[in-house]
């Protein structure tokens, strides 16, 4: 049967490796779609560049050029592979590919976060696919687990550690006690962070994989200018500590969950029992915990990013959309899991309105009665408490950390309480208060 043909937009480290893992694995990959899949041009801005970044033996063969018009309008080519990144561009590369008849495989989740919406109508009116495995945790296959595998399920919530590089960042603190600046320069050195490392650490990129997977989950649009986002960057070692003499963890967590009344939606730092499988998931790796009403829990856990991992997931689609080709339209997996006419619009909660239990910690000034106030102002907002910690001044100081932990609790009676405790005359200064999910049910 004739190969099929690829286009590639792009040939950095993920483009470069879609090209290593389909030369190296091309009978196994070609037994496994039926036919042979290769890449017929490559698309790039620098071409020197390109041929720099893989083996000679990859890209001896591979046309170059630097056209990404002239890839998206040949004839011959049936996928186009858009791995550039940004929103501008890349967005109308796709929505050329689609006009043209043409399947499309990204990993660009920025791009589905906010365009999502308009491309998979585009893809679905042009009766073409959109894949997109490789835009959320890399060589983790949770888009399909999401979208074939928990098909039966009624998902319930989704939590995710969907950032590697805040993920290396927590866990360096904790391991080694130190400060978030030191530790984010250490990131920057290894290559994990960018020199501008805002899109990482303040939960942007997070949220973004977090947006596709609550509209797989709940069969929603895309609708990430509702998400909540709130990074690592204000976070200090003691609270890493206090955490950790507490039995839990801190992890940058992206949550969605089905309420009675919208769904939440939310990225922020989060308290995690050190008990739970995902409290101990590391460094740059990726995990993702799904709950169903059927299966219970599921665990999904791996490298969320680099060449090879990411490549994985593309070549996965690619193998995917091959062996879909010649299969009816309206008879494939639909690009969000639920038929495009069955999307309902369910509203994205305000963080105001969410429950969870809460960290907080209050510096106060070593009186009587302190803790007899603050715990009034807490029960008068319905707030209960579940654990408390005190710590022992230093010599001198006159100041004590009172660390609180309740039980669940409306983000907004949280909030006003916190403002009540810190016009209190014998607290000092602000209360921090960090958001605590136990990941039980």
């Amino acid at each position: 049967m004739k190969p099929i043909q690829v286009g590639l937009l792009g040939f950095g480290t993920v483009g470069s490796g879609v090209a290593k893992v389909l030369a190296r694995n091309a009978e196994e990959i070609g037994r496994r779609a039926g036919r042979a899949i290769e890449v017929k041009r490559v698309a790039v801005r620098n071409i020197v560049k390109a041929r720099a970044v893989a083996p000679a033996a990859v890209v001896e063969g591979l046309a170059f050029g630097n056209d990404f018009h002239a890839v998206v309008d040949d004839p011959e080519i049936s996928i186009i592979c858009e791995l550039i990144g940004g929103t501008t561009l890349a967005k109308e590369l796709v929505l050329r590919a689609i006009a043209n008849g043409k399947h499309v495989v990204t990993a660009n989740k920025a791009l589905l976060a906010l365009h999502g919406n308009e491309i998979f109508a585009a893809a679905q009116a042009r009766g073409v696919t959109v894949a997109f495995e490789a835009a959320v945790a890399g060589g983790i296959p949770i888009i399909k687990a999401l979208r074939e595998g928990l098909t039966a399920n009624r998902i319930e919530w989704i939590a995710g550690i969907i950032n590697g590089t805040s993920n290396f960042i927590l866990t360096e603190m904790r391991d080694k006690g130190a400060a978030f600046a030191d530790v984010l320069a250490e990131a920057q050195q290894l290559g994990y962070a960018e020199a501008d490392p805002t899109f990482d650490i303040e939960g942007h990129d997070a949220a973004h994989k977090l947006t596709i997977l609550s509209a797989l989950a709940f069969g929603i649009p895309m609708q990430f200018d509702k998400a909540y986002l709130e990074g690592i960057s204000r976070l200090t070692q003691e609270d890493i500590a206090y955490a950790e003499q507490l039995g839990y963890r801190i992890k940058l967590l992206g949550i969605t969950r089905r309420k009675a009344n919208g769904v939440e939606l939310r990225v922020h730092p989060t308290l995690i029992p050190a008990k739970r499988i995902i409290a101990n998931v590391d460094g740059v790796m990726n995990a993702v915990v799904v709950q169903g009403d059927a299966v219970g829990q599921t665990l999904y856990c791996g490298r969320g990013a680099g060449s090879e991992p990411t490549a994985s997931a593309v070549v996965a689609d690619l193998v995917d959309v091959t062996r879909l080709l010649t299969a009816d339209p309206e008879h494939r997996v639909p690009h969000l899991a639920f038929q495009p006419d069955r999307l309902v619009d369910l509203p994205i909660l305000p963080i105001d309105a969410v429950e969870t239990s809460y960290y907080l910690r209050l510096k106060a000034h070593d009186k009587a009665g302190v803790m007899a106030d603050v715990t009034r102002i807490l029960a008068d907002a319905d707030i209960s408490i579940d654990a408390m910690m005190q710590k022992e001044p230093a010599e001198g100081v006159k100041v004590v950390d009172i660390i609180i932990l309740t039980h669940i609790a409306l983000e907004r009676r949280v909030d006003e309480a916190i403002a009540r405790i810190e016009g209190l005359a014998t607290i000092a200064g602000s209360v921090t208060k960090l958001r605590l999910e136990n990941l039980d049910k």
